[in-house]
C-alpha cells in the first residue's frame, strides 16, 4: 500500500488527504534551502513524537520521544548533516521540541539518507500542518486527525510517491 501526492493532496486506499508542500513547489533537483518538496518515490524510517501532546501513537514504524535537547543538522558544511543531533550544538540545525504543535508528530521520509549527499536536502518530514495548511520548507504537512488516519495505516513497504 503506497501514498501518492499529487496537486497537494494525498491519496491513500479511499481518502483524499489535503495537504501542504513547499512554499516553492515540487521538484526533481532538490537543494537545501530552496523550499521545495522531492519528487520521487520514498520510504518512511521512523517517527519522533511529543510525549507530552501525543499519548499513543498507532503505527508499525520504530517510535522516539521528542527531548527539549535534540534537533536535525540541516548546515551542509557539518559532518552531521541530515541527521538527528542533540543540543548544544556548534552547526545549523532545527530544533525538534517546538512551541507550536507542527513536530508534535514528525514522520521521517528516506530521502537523501543513504547515501547523505551534502547540499541535496535536508529534513524532510511528514509532519502537523499550519493553520490553512501553509507551505512548508519542503515537508509534507497534514492536519493533526489525518496524520493519525496515515499512521494507522504506514507499515515499513509503505511508500510515498511525490509527483
Amino acid at each position: 500500500m503506497n501514498i501518492k501526492l499529487k496537486n497537494n493532496f494525498l491519496y491513500l486506499d479511499q481518502y483524499k488527504i489535503k495537504c501542504a508542500v513547499g512554499k516553492r513547489g515540487i521538484t526533481s533537483n532538490k537543494v537545501e534551502g530552496d523550499n521545495k518538496t522531492p519528487k520521487g518515490i520514498f520510504r518512511f524510517k521512523s517517527i519522533f513524537y511529543r510525549k507530552d501532546k501525543i499519548f499513543k501513537i498507532k503505527c508499525l514504524l520504530k517510535k522516539t520521544i521528542i527531548k527539549k535537547n535534540m534537533g536535525w543538522c540541516d548546515d551542509v558544511h557539518s559532518k552531521y548533516y541530515n541527521t538527528l543531533i542533540k543540543f548544544p550544538f556548534k552547526d545549523g540545525a532545527e530544533k525538534l521540541y517546538l512551541n507550536n504543535s507542527i513536530y508534535d508528530v514528525i514522520v521521517v521520509i528516506d530521502y537523501n539518507l543513504k547515501p547523505i549527499i551534502k547540499g541535496k536536502g535536508s529534513a524532510i518530514f511528514l509532519h502537523i500542518s499550519r493553520r490553512n495548511y501553509k507551505p512548508t520548507k519542503g515537508c509534507i504537512a497534514v492536519t493533526k486527525k489525518n496524520i493519525f488516519t496515515l499512521l494507522s495505516r504506514i507499515t515499513n513497504t509503505t511508500k510515498i510517491i511525490i509527483t
